[in-house]
Formats: structure tokens, C-alpha cells, sequence
């Protein structure tokens, strides 16, 4: 190559402009943190709500290992637990914390002022005091709440249109969870105008004293059982359902994950629109809206889920009338 072309050509490159987004590093893969209440999943028993999530981030375009990242941490209905498992992801520097569990909620918003995060909670979040409204939350916590505890007289109208004679109903509940003793006042105040008594079968952790429960109730001749959602219970599911088979007790649950596990009936805010929905939230977050700026969304979508093989166990009939107006038999 003649010396003068040579020097033509290392002229070009000396006084060609640096382009710096060919040196650009590649974009770091956000990293969320997902905390439940409940159990580990496992072969034969998948977390729901995680595979919804998936799924609504999979409908916006973020695959999991490929662009986003989860990790996931279950406490077990060990409410002692959750604090180290919020502080394994504040380590871990997620970009966003997601989670139904009310502890959870509230640790991870002690633990970081500036981490968002994106709560699917059955508790009214303003009542206590998690978030300052639902149109202006403030802070760095947003998300959905399905305030199913104000569904009580729904659940009792379901159980009294298919025991038309029900008079006494037994509760379980955590007796040591706030948000389960709101649920107990709410159905304590419905009651009465329905002609029911209820009977308290409060139960604490970390190892519920189930059998013990269902005894009082059998003591106190119950013949319904409702049981309070609380990540207490939610790690008994199958337990549950077990007893009140063995029981005979029609059962009405404030979450569908228990009509799985065999209980008879649930009316509650769908668990897989709202756990899709959490992920808009986090698309929205991640693309640069304040957490603050983003108003909680209250239930859309209710579903009630009916088990008639349960129904059938302790040779209960459901009524026509009821069963059209599920969204979900399980046969």
C-alpha cells in the first residue's frame, strides 16, 4: 500500500468521531424480589400467584432469566421469617419488591425508603396505614388490594342460599394478625342482620392449632365453617379442607387456592387478574413512573369457585340457583 494512502487512512480513523454506544456496556437485567406467605411450591403444588405474575409480565414482553429476573423467597405461614427473607433481597439490591403479604409490605418499607414496591394485599391499605390514599399513595408503595374482607355478607348469603336453616357459623381466623381480626369485625357486623351467630375459632402460629378448632366448632355445634385468609392458614390448605370433610362442615374461603386443596366454595377478587395486573405495575416502574405517581387499584373481578366433589363428600346438594352463577366447578 502506497505510504500516502497509508496515511490518508489512519488520518480518517484519528479524526473519525467516537461513537460511545459501541463501547456501551450491556443493559443490566432488573432483578425483582418476590416474597409470599406461603409455602415452598412444589411438583405437585405450584404457587399460583407467582405463575400469574409470570404471565402477566410475559404478556408485556419480559421473559424470566432472559430480560427480567426473579427471585423468589416463601416464609411457610412463618410470619417470624419474613424479615430475614426481606433483608436476603435488600442485599441482593432487587429493583423492585412484589408481594400479597401484609408483613412483607410493611418490612420491606422499613428496611428501604427507595426500593418501589408493589403489593397485591387483601387488606385495605389506607385503614392501616400502609399507604396514605388509594389515588395518591405517596412513598415508594403502590399496587392493588383486593379488600376481600368487605365480601363477608357475600360469603354468608352464598352459604345460607345453600343451607337455607344455617344459624351458626364458625370463624377461623390467626388471632394474632390485625388484618384477620378487621375480617372477624366485618362478619361480626353482618351477621346479626342475617340471623347468624358466629363462633370465634382463632387460632396462632407458628403451629395452628387446627384440630383443636374444629373441636370447639363440633362443642359449639357450628354447622358452616368460614375461614379468614391469612398467610397463617394459607400454609394449611389441605389440612383444612381435610377437617372440614371429616367434619362434614360446608366451607367458604376468601381465596380460590383453598377450593383446590378440597374446600366446598370461595368468593373473593380474582387472585390471577390481580397478580397480572402487579405486573403492568412493575412495567410502568421500571420504564420510570414513581411509585407515589401511580394510584392502588381496588378489585375488578370477583370469582366464585365451587368443589362439587366436596359437596358430594359430605352429601351436600348445591342448589341449581348457585351453581349457574359460578365461575369456577370443580367436578
Amino acid at each position: 500500500m502506497p505510504a500516502k494512502l497509508l496515511s490518508y487512512i489512519l488520518a480518517a480513523v484519528i479524526l473519525t468521531p467516537f461513537d460511545s454506544t459501541l463501547a456501551q456496556q450491556p443493559q443490566k437485567i432488573p432483578r425483582i424480589g418476590f416474597v409470599s406467605g406461603r409455602g415452598n411450591p412444589t411438583p405437585t403444588m405450584a404457587d399460583p400467584n407467582a405463575s400469574a405474575f409470570r404471565q402477566g409480565l410475559r404478556d408485556l414482553g419480559y421473559i424470566e432469566g432472559k430480560n427480567i429476573l426473579i427471585e423468589y423467597r416463601y416464609a411457610g405461614g412463618k410470619p417470624g421469617s419474613i424479615p430475614s427473607l426481606v433483608d436476603e433481597l435488600v442485599q441482593l439490591k432487587v429493583n423492585i419488591f412484589v408481594s400479597p403479604h401484609a408483613g412483607a409490605i410493611r418490612t420491606a418499607g422499613q428496611a428501604t425508603k427507595t426500593v418501589p414496591i408493589v403489593m397485591v394485599t387483601n387488606v385495605d391499605p389506607v385503614a392501616t396505614g400502609i399507604v396514605d390514599s388509594l389515588a395518591h399513595p405517596g412513598g415508594n408503595i403502590t399496587g392493588l388490594t383486593r379488600l376481600t374482607r368487605e365480601l363477608g355478607g357475600k360469603r354468608l348469603e352464598l352459604l345460607k342460599e345453600v343451607i337455607p336453616k344455617l344459624s351458626r357459623v364458625g370463624v377461623l381466623w390467626d388471632a394474632e394478625e390485625k388484618s384477620s381480626a378487621i375480617g372477624f369485625k366485618e362478619y361480626e357486623a353482618v351477621a346479626p342482620g342475617m340471623k347468624i351467630q358466629l363462633q370465634s375459632l382463632g387460632v396462632r402460629g407458628p403451629n395452628a392449632d387446627l384440630e383443636g378448632a374444629f373441636r370447639d366448632a363440633a362443642k359449639g355445634r357450628a354447622s358452616a365453617l368460614i375461614t379468614i385468609w391469612s398467610p397463617l392458614l394459607l400454609g394449611y390448605p389441605k389440612q383444612i379442607a381435610y377437617l372440614a370433610i371429616k367434619s362434614r362442615l360446608p366451607s367458604m374461603y376468601e381465596g380460590s387456592e383453598f377450593i383446590e386443596a378440597g374446600g366446598l366454595m370461595s368468593y373473593s377478587a380474582s387472585n390471577t387478574e390481580a397478580f397480572r395486573r402487579a405486573a403492568v405495575y412493575v412495567d410502568k416502574i421500571l420504564k420510570g413512573t414513581k411509585p407515589a405517581d401511580l394510584p392502588v387499584e381496588q378489585p375488578t373481578k370477583f370469582e366464585f369457585v365451587i368443589n362439587l366433589k366436596t359437596a358430594k363428600q359430605i352429601g351436600l346438594t348445591i342448589p341449581q340457583k348457585v351453581l349457574v352463577r359460578a365461575d369456577k366447578v370443580i367436578k
